[in-house]
């Protein structure tokens, strides 16, 4: 599913990743794409992909900019540019 979310972010930006399975987000800017296995998400501080399994968007709220994510979450990684909204497959993107 691929749906984009924009509002207005808090300047500051904090996680909190609780088992592996709750990640709190603060500083959220837009949400550009999700799918079960990943998030494109645009924070105050740059552009962050969440990795993971059965991960499910729990909390939008749009006024603070504060975003929750719940599944298995595997890896958390900031990029430099808008890249995980591509049609490129996982391994492509690994063999660059």
């Amino acid at each position: 599913m691929e749906n984009t979310f924009k509002f207005e972010a808090n300047p500051y930006h904090n996680l909190v990743l609780k088992d592996r399975k709750n990640l709190e987000i603060s500083g959220v800017k837009s949400i550009d794409s999700f799918d079960a296995e990943e998030f494109l998400i645009e924070t105050s501080q740059g552009w962050m992909i969440v990795h993971g399994k059965e991960l499910t968007l729990a909390k939008l709220d749009t006024e603070n900019g504060d975003v929750i994510i719940k599944g298995m979450i595997q890896a958390i990684e900031y990029v430099s540019s808008k890249k995980g909204n591509t049609d490129e497959s996982v391994f492509s993107r690994l063999f660059k």
